[in-house]
């Protein structure tokens, strides 16, 4: 059950969100449409990123600053669980489980997200996928509440398009598997939703749709607070 939370509501005020790990901003994207005001943060420079960005360490930066948002998006760096990853014997650190620590201390409501390689440690999550929200590609992502904060996982019915091989052109009739190396990325722009993109972001990044459902549900459900200054 959800509970209670201080998302402020007055005229002109849009809820924060702190969008950590947020490389070129395909959560962004979705969170802003859904009516966060947002602020990303990643320890490289994002310049293709559309909204506010803060170039420094998520854990660092959440620890010090994230009670100061009313919302947090964490999408720990997914190559430590990837199968293509594991294939070729590169290693990655895991920061999972010291970002859900990081989280946990901020008092706020949050979601962290990652691949289904890394569903395994992730608290109870939420999975979502392309056709749940009309994408014509599966990219199945799961993600861990907390905070205070749940969402219900949509419908999620059987997989009848056939699906690309990694790294191929996508055949008429078929979904896009829009990751490593993969050829395509106007089509894949256009099915993710990600027009400002270029590879690297795409095969990284959650559709916008996902993190727009995720945050239209934050802001039905948490309780607003009237008359709070922001």
């Amino acid at each position: 059950m959800t509970q209670p939370t201080d998302i402020r509501r007055v005229r002109g005020y849009r809820p924060t969100l702190l969008d950590l790990y947020c490389c070129q901003g395909g959560a962004a994207k979705g969170y802003a449409d859904a009516g966060f005001d947002v602020t990303g943060v990643d320890k490289d420079p994002q310049p293709r990123y559309p909204y506010r960005f803060i170039q420094a360490d998520a854990i660092a930066f959440v620890l010090e600053h994230g009670a100061a948002f009313d919302f947090i998006h964490a999408s720990p760096p997914c190559q430590h669980d990837t199968e293509c990853q594991r294939l070729r014997g590169n290693a990655h650190p895991d920061l999972i489980a010291p970002t859900r620590t990081a989280l946990e201390t901020t008092g706020r409501p949050w979601v962290m997200e990652n691949v289904g390689g890394a569903a395994r440690k992730l608290n109870a999550p939420v999975m979502l996928c392309g056709p749940m929200f009309a994408l014509e590609t599966y990219r199945h992502r799961f993600f861990e509440t907390g905070g205070g904060f749940r969402f219900e996982q949509p419908g999620h019915y059987v997989h009848t398009v056939p699906q690309a091989k990694m790294g191929r052109p996508v055949p008429p009739g078929y979904y896009g598997q829009f990751v490593g190396n993969f050829s395509g990325v106007d089509l894949a722009r256009r099915v993710m939703g990600v027009p400002w993109m270029n590879r690297d972001g795409i095969r990284e990044c959650i559709p916008p749709a996902y993190a727009e459902h995720i945050g239209r549900t934050a802001l039905r459900s948490l309780t607003p607070v009237l008359g709070v200054a922001a």
